[in-house]
């Protein structure tokens, strides 16, 4: 799968592989190709390197054109190209002290190291010896520090510039292992199905141990970066590795943040926005379109003419008459426009986003605005279905309701036997049989099996995602739908919501009289759990219940579920753990104002 990849010229790295002599003929090159490629490759200022170079990398480029002079000299080929080196080193060598400089990771060690060697290949630079011996006795300097595991491996890093002085027997393989790829490459591959173990990634489970590795000494920000985010995908429950991982890693990059040592140094601004980033939006909570807003600046996408064919269709079906009902189609809408953002996806985003009104409108019928007799009523005519709307509704909210549910669901009825090649209302209409999700004004006290049991039909997620799966490319037979892999996963993300939306919304419900999963384990506990005890047990439940999820939707052997169906639902959960991260962020009025307006109205500013 790697052999369409095309690699990009690093001309460092390729002039140091052009000085590698011939096994069979040591006066010629083994890479004669590395050689030409150097030759019809340097910049027009007599570097070799960017093009377009910033001015802060000149010290980059002077290292890298000083190991392709050597490496031209090495072999005594391209006279030209070689002149033209030494004048653009010899006219920016100030660069080489210079602090303001972007400093390539062991310049004072590699830099001298180089100039010895081109004396040694009796290459012409006009450099006065004071110079010379300075810079030798800066890499004295670095080479005398204090020994660490990690320093050993520095050494080994930069060992073309140490030379004679470099104790080759020192150089095992395994020092030139790079754990952020390592870390990366687990992330990805995990993501992307393939059942790879952590067990790679047990060298780095405690902090000791990154301290004593090349990127610990190096205190890479970067490294760390990708230890924390490979360590949030944890899939099964014995994974103590990833656990230990986060804590450490959470911990480490908290305390940079807090010092300001990210913002120091070889780090930029950009270094501390992804760290801050990454700790305020970890793995289940981190929106795509969010993200990319935060990370790019290539595109520039106005959602402003669905959200108002959004709002219009509100007005239409006389939604907006309902008064006891949250307005909250911005929301929906940007629920999925942060998450289903291709192009090809406009009817998945809309079904999802009209579903979701549908949802919170009937879910504040059931809590505030419909009478017991409504309610029964309502009940009554989503199981009896064809009927006639006008003269079976008891009141003017339930027709309004009963009308919008059934046009709205015809509507993506019959949209699905474009995508699906069969017309799939049926299975639509029933995932939105509201009567399964609410119990009516019970007031019995379940115990806590039974609330759970009750829990992810009680979130009423099923009107949203089922309908929008057919959506999404994959073509659903009947079988896959209704297999327990399909329910599995709609019941663990519901489960996670439900949750997740009780701790947020204990306080207010128990005001109301309201029980939930935070009430009824302090009931059960005859009074010896506190209210921040019986959150905790369940933030548990709720860890255990989205690793579940998440193994599940990276499962690819025995699963029968398209993966594009399953990443919809974990998007779902996403977006639940977003808005309920630090409070109740659907119903508030202000607490996702910022994400909403990056999303949905603000264009992104592209700097040329």
């Amino acid at each position: 799968m790697f052999d369409k990849i095309e690699l990009s010229f690093s001309p460092y790295d390729t002039a140091w592989v052009a000085m590698v002599p011939s096994l069979e003929l040591p006066q010629a090159p083994c890479f004669p190709q590395c050689i030409n490629w150097l030759l019809d490759n340097q910049v027009n200022d007599g570097s070799w390197g960017l093009h377009n170079r910033p001015s802060w990398l000149v010290k980059d480029a002077v290292l890298c054109t000083l190991a392709c002079v050597l490496a031209l000299k090495r072999w005594g080929i391209g006279e030209e190209q070689m002149n033209k080196g030494i004048q653009f080193i010899m006219s920016n060598f100030a660069s080489v002290t210079d602090e303001k400089q972007q400093t390539p990771i062991g310049f004072d060690i590699i830099f001298p190291g180089m100039i010895e060697c081109a004396q040694d290949l009796n290459l012409n630079l006009p450099l006065r010896s004071s110079d010379i011996n300075a810079m030798l006795e800066r890499r004295h300097l670095e080479l005398n520090r204090n020994y660490t595991a990690g320093r050993k491996e520095y050494l080994a890093y930069v060992s073309e510039g140490i030379g004679k002085l470099q104790d080759w027997e020192m150089g095992e393989e395994e020092i030139f292992l790079d754990l952020t790829t390592c870390a990366m490459a687990f992330r990805l591959l995990r993501l992307n199905g393939y059942d790879v173990s952590s067990d790679p990634l047990t060298q780095f489970a405690e902090d000791n141990q990154f301290c004593n590795s090349l990127k610990g000494y190096l205190k890479d920000i970067s490294a760390v970066l990708e230890l924390y985010r490979a360590s949030q995908i944890t899939i099964y429950p014995d994974e103590s590795v990833l656990e230990k991982q986060q804590f450490w890693t959470s911990h480490f990059l908290k305390q940079e943040l807090s010092s300001g040592s990210i913002h120091s140094n070889r780090f930029s601004e950009n270094d501390s926005s992804q760290v801050e980033d990454a700790l305020k939006f970890p793995y289940h909570v981190n929106l795509e379109r969010l993200a990319h807003r935060r990370n790019i600046n290539l595109y520039n996408v106005d959602n402003m003419r669905i959200l108002k064919t959004s709002y219009w269709w509100v007005v239409e079906k006389r939604l907006d008459k309902l008064k006891f009902a949250r307005q909250k189609q911005t929301y929906c809408y940007f629920s999925v426009a942060a998450t289903l953002f291709s192009p090809e996806l406009s009817d998945a985003r809309m079904s999802w986003a009209k579903n979701a009104v549908l949802t919170t409108i009937v879910d504040d019928f059931y809590d505030l605005g419909g009478s017991e007799e409504e309610l029964l009523n309502l009940i009554d005519l989503l199981e009896r279905w064809d009927v006639e709307e006008g003269k079976n509704c008891c009141s003017e909210q339930v027709e309004i309701i009963f009308s919008a549910l059934r046009s709205t669901i015809c509507e993506f009825g019959d949209k699905t036997l474009t995508w699906q090649g069969r017309n799939a209302t049926s299975h639509i209409v029933e995932t939105s049989m509201f009567k399964e999700t609410k119990c009516l004004r019970n007031k019995s006290v379940p115990t806590l099996d039974e609330y759970m049991e009750n829990a992810y039909a009680s979130f009423a997620l099923g009107p949203i995602i089922f309908p929008a799966v057919y959506f999404v490319g994959p073509k659903l037979s009947e079988e896959v739908v209704r297999d327990p892999e399909f329910h599995n996963l709609y019941k663990l993300v519901s489960t996670c919501g439900r949750l997740l939306n009780d701790i947020q919304g204990f306080k207010r419900e128990s005001k109301e009289g309201k029980l939930n999963s935070v009430s009824l384990q302090m009931t059960y506990s005859d009074g010896n759990m506190t209210e921040v005890e019986a959150i905790e047990k369940i933030k548990v439940v709720i860890k255990s219940t989205r690793r579940e999820l998440l193994r599940l939707v990276l499962k690819e052997e025995g699963s029968i579920v398209p993966r594009a169906c399953k990443d919809l639902i974990w998007k779902m959960s996403k977006v639940l753990h977003l808005f309920y991260m630090n409070t109740d962020g659907f119903s508030s009025n202000v607490e996702m104002v910022k994400a909403v307006s990056e999303v949905v109205y603000e264009p992104i500013s592209v700097n040329m």
